[in-house]
């Protein structure tokens, strides 16, 4: 098999390691197997890729999109380095508030699999970042959301000692316990 598959602390998102295969001439590697996928609980079909470019100290996120338009996703930094976030955001789930972290590089290779009901962000630790990944669902500016990045009732350690740079959309994102409020900002 070219992945190995590796539950996180919140089971349902899951750290994907490829199998690369590398000489003088550089590598190969598969980025994605459906059959392998699946057979590993991954079973989300993907019907669009993205790919963005940030700078050192960028922080984007925390991004998802509500119900009925929710995003599966598979990430992976194609260039430089990430602390990449997933939080669970399901309000019916044991681990509600709680997020998962990994580190992402272009010289590890590794993806993360973030399912539907998860806010998603990352923060650039490298001077050049390249995200890539497969989303489940289109994107969909109606039922684009967010949580406020710092929200202290999540308490990220982004594992950054500088202050972040952060779009003007992500400053004024609500806090978690917020966002089940008004039904236009909600699931």
């Amino acid at each position: 098999m070219p992945f190995e598959f590796e539950r996180q602390k919140i089971s349902d998102v899951i750290l994907i390691k490829p199998k690369v295969f590398g000489d003088n001439r550089g590598f190969f590697m598969e980025t994605y197997k459906k059959s392998d996928f699946y057979a590993n609980g991954i079973e989300v079909e993907f019907n669009q890729d993205n790919h963005s470019k940030s700078s050192k100290g960028v922080l984007r996120g925390l991004h998802y999109q509500a119900e009925p338009y929710g995003q599966a996703k598979i990430v992976r930094c194609g260039r430089g380095r990430i602390y990449d976030v997933a939080v669970d955001i399901r309000p019916e789930s044991k681990t509600f508030g709680q997020y998962v972290k990994v580190e992402l590089s272009e010289e590890n290779k590794h993806m993360l699999y973030i399912p539907v009901g998860f806010a998603h962000g990352f923060v650039a630790l490298s001077d050049e970042v390249e995200l890539l990944y497969k989303a489940s669902g289109e994107y969909n500016p109606q039922a684009d959301r967010g949580i406020l990045w710092n929200d202290k009732d999540i308490n990220i350690d982004w594992g950054i000692d500088f202050e972040p740079i952060l779009s003007d959309k992500d400053k004024a994102q609500p806090k978690l316990k917020h966002i089940f409020e008004d039904k236009k900002i909600g699931r």
